[in-house]
């Protein structure tokens, strides 16, 4: 599976992991301390659903095109279509923001930002993007090397000790990129065990994720959840039919907030047969 930001930009999993991240976010910065994100496969940070890539498929038609024709009541659905709303007024009715775009405008002045893109243009479009936020590094390279350099992080000599940390590849070698992910996260744990780290999958056979759940299970965290949304039956191994994030180590009471806005996402985008689930591998004590 090649799964490349630009022609996917607002599709229902864009939307699934944007929704779920913007709300990780939130929940974090209702603290005072300062906070560290890593986005560990970045993208380019911006993207133009007019444009030739997102055309080709036009799978934000049926992801963020349908959701805002819904015009959502739940507070974190709302919470994202102005997200959404605010990157358009600053470049564009077709602009839709990638994971650092959302992630430098929900964090603070005193929160530091590191975004990881492996291919060279897609990393200088992004520092071009964000060139003007000091705040944001963006570093061209592997994100996982990323993870193991960058925490625990730091600012300066000092420890920051609260951190979010994205994990959203591409899935190019296909199942074993769940090996790398989980291996990265459970490194990532052993370095920053306070962190918080989200990982995005896609769905096609949902049945084809028990091994990855129950290794998943295994982390050496304080919790592990699942929130997932399927579009369509998983029926098909052709076509991404839903997605998933993994949350480690999440906020405090952050699925009784998740719990009605993934129900109501998927009364927006899902077709008949879909599901949703939000799951505990590991409940919080």
């Amino acid at each position: 599976m090649n799964y490349r930001h630009a022609f996917h930009a607002g599709n229902h999993a864009d939307v699934l992991k944007h929704i779920v991240l913007l709300a990780l976010c939130d929940a974090l910065v209702a603290k005072p301390a300062p906070l560290f994100a890593l986005d560990t496969h970045a993208g380019r940070g911006l993207y133009h659903l007019a444009g030739a890539s997102a055309q080709r498929t036009g799978e934000a038609d049926d992801g963020i095109a349908r959701l805002i024709a819904e015009t959502p009541r739940d507070p974190l659905l709302r919470r994202y279509l102005e997200a959404v709303s605010a990157c358009r007024k600053q470049h564009g009715a077709d602009a839709y923001p990638g994971s650092p775009w959302l992630l430098a405008h929900a964090l603070r002045d005193i929160d530091r930002i590191v975004c990881c893109e492996t291919q060279p243009e897609e990393a200088k479009v992004l520092a071009a993007t964000l060139a003007a936020d000091r705040r944001v590094r963006v570093q061209e390279g592997d994100g996982y090397a990323a993870m193991r350099a960058l925490l625990p992080p730091r600012d300066g000599a000092a420890r920051i000790g609260r951190g979010l940390v994205l994990i959203d590849p591409p899935y190019e070698t296909q199942l074993a990129e769940f090996d790398t992910s989980l291996a990265a996260i459970r490194e990532g744990l052993r370095r920053f065990p306070q962190g918080v780290f989200a990982l995005w999958y896609p769905i096609k056979l949902r049945r084809t994720l028990g091994p990855f759940q129950r290794r998943a299970a295994d982390l050496p965290a304080k919790s592990v959840l699942l929130a997932e949304l399927l579009v369509r039956p998983d029926d098909s191994p052709l076509r991404m039919n839903g997605s998933g994030l993994l949350v480690v180590n999440a906020p405090w009471q952050f699925d009784l907030a998740l719990k009605p806005a993934l129900a109501a996402l998927s009364s927006a985008l899902a077709e008949r047969g879909a599901t949703s689930r939000l799951h505990w591998l590991r409940s919080p004590a």
